[in-house]
């Protein structure tokens, strides 16, 4: 037995007990989505916990409206899902206003799109930052003309994409059809489809309603947040919901509930207790490629970028000897390696151009993001560092944490291996598409310095399966 094979045959032995045990029958689907929901705080710029938050908001107010056991469910992961499509809408938010897209994800959170004082507050604050005066008023020419198309656009990608996702991972129509409508105002003036009163689902009306109280309690506080219910009721929000919602903050525990210090697992307890479910190895695998999607919407020029990384990965990984179980481990820490790009602007991840000094720092903040985001996963608490590590490199110069050869696990130096090859063969918005066969010799130039050696040559050995077409 040569070195490499009696190196992966004690690393399997070792294998993370997780990974030995399987998780099919222990894990409940609401632990997965609820620690997952952090990346899609990120996409929309809001603070750690916001889908945490709304979902605890959202859930008092579906109780207090006497909701039974399967519309609650519905309403839990609706509101847990709600910011699922908020990616796919990223790069041309960006493209539009030519700013920091979470900045303005974020700040238009606070605006009353009813209110066309605040509306032109708004653009003006946020189109063109730091642009030529000529090339500024082009894009405010553009977003006063075109402004109600442009929203419609915007809010029903973001909104088709999400209730797509949510099919996907296997929810049924009702939470499709809540993350669908959640922008749709009780008085008709909503989008994408200008639904009005009980034409809305009754997920997608107290959703938009736990988000925005949410995001006001965060600026303004408890009074602030009820006076912006109570301002919108019969416009933005079904006045039932505005009244259940007021009723049930005046618990003395309502409030105190969206506190950090436990917030995941009150959260977790708000699952009706008959409609848990427990997930299987397949479902875990499924969510992973879902958020890998998730992922790759945010820039054209990443699109299918995760998928295509855990596929080499994986032929990478078959080419060491690395188990089947430990193979599909591994394959979930590449489908979700980049998860924290979710918290990167498009003004960065889009530059058609180097990168500044500060913009490079934002863009390394993201492997910090993705352990963070990964370790709140139960199941994935061992595979986060091996994920959010992609930006070692042998020598010691990579990033977040310039660890140096073996420190670097070999799971790591696959993924890492993987992630360089579709990096240099995908189309970037500097340069076209590497062919395959150069993108290997400039893989070797860097041999044991930016990329591990046996990775490497394991993955020259797949290349063959590698079409031109894939590039």
């Amino acid at each position: 037995m040569n070195a490499a094979a009696e190196q992966t045959r004690i690393r399997d032995w070792l294998m993370p007990a997780a990974l030995q045990a399987g998780v099919a029958g222990r894990l409940r689907l609401s632990e997965i989505i609820g620690a997952l929901s952090y990346a899609l705080d990120l996409t929309e710029g809001q603070p750690p916990g916001h889908c945490l938050r709304a979902c605890w908001i959202g859930m008092q107010t579906g109780r207090m409206l006497g909701l039974q056991a399967e519309a609650l469910s519905n309403l839990y992961y609706t509101l847990l899902l709600k910011d699922t499509g908020c990616s796919s809408n990223a790069a041309r938010l960006w493209e539009l206003y030519g700013g920091d897209d979470l900045a303005t994800k974020r700040d238009f959170k606070l605006v009353d799109s009813q209110s066309l004082l605040q509306l032109a507050r708004f653009v003006l604050r946020h189109a063109g930052p730091g642009e030529a005066l000529r090339a500024r008023v082009r894009r405010l020419v553009n977003l006063y003309r075109n402004g109600e198309a442009l929203a419609t656009e915007l809010v029903h990608t973001r909104c088709e994409r999400g209730a797509d996702i949510v099919r996907r991972l296997g929810f049924g129509e009702s939470v499709a059809a809540g993350i669908f409508s959640l922008d749709e105002h009780w008085n008709g003036n909503g989008r994408p489809l200008g639904l009005r009163a009980e034409a809305i689902p009754v997920p997608a009306r107290i959703a938009l309603l736990a988000q925005v109280v949410d995001v006001f309690h965060a600026v303004a506080g408890e009074r602030g947040a009820s006076a912006e219910v109570h301002r919108r009721a019969g416009t933005w929000f079904d006045p039932q919901v505005c009244a259940a919602f007021s009723a049930a903050a005046r618990a003395p525990s309502f409030w105190a509930g969206l506190r950090p210090e436990g917030l995941e697992e009150r959260v977790a307890a708000l699952e009706p207790a008959a409609r848990t479910v427990l997930i299987d190895e397949d479902r875990l695998d499924s969510i992973a490629e879902a958020f890998a999607d998730i992922i790759d919407a945010k820039s054209s020029f990443t699109y299918g970028h995760s998928q295509r990384v855990a596929r080499y990965a994986e032929a990478v990984a078959v080419e060491l000897g690395l188990s089947a179980p430990r193979r599909r481990w591994l394959r979930r820490g590449a489908l979700l390696h980049d998860i924290g790009k979710l918290g990167v602007s498009n003004g960065i991840l889009d530059k058609p151009g180097r990168l500044d000094t500060d913009e490079w720092e934002s863009v390394k903040k993201h492997a910090r993001f993705t352990e963070d985001i990964l370790r709140r996963v139960r199941v994935f608490d061992e595979l986060a560092p091996i994920a959010a590590a992609h930006h070692e490199r042998p020598d010691g110069t990579g990033y977040p944490k310039r660890l140096a050869g073996r420190a670097i696990s070999l799971e790591t130096r696959i993924i890492t291996a993987a992630d360089i090859f579709d990096a240099i063969t995908a189309a970037r918005p500097y340069r076209g598409a590497i062919p395959i066969a150069q993108a290997l010799s400039m893989m070797e130039r860097e041999r044991d310095l930016a990329v591990d050696g046996q990775c490497l040559d394991a993955l020259r050995e797949t290349a063959p399966w590698l079409s031109a077409g894939e590039t």
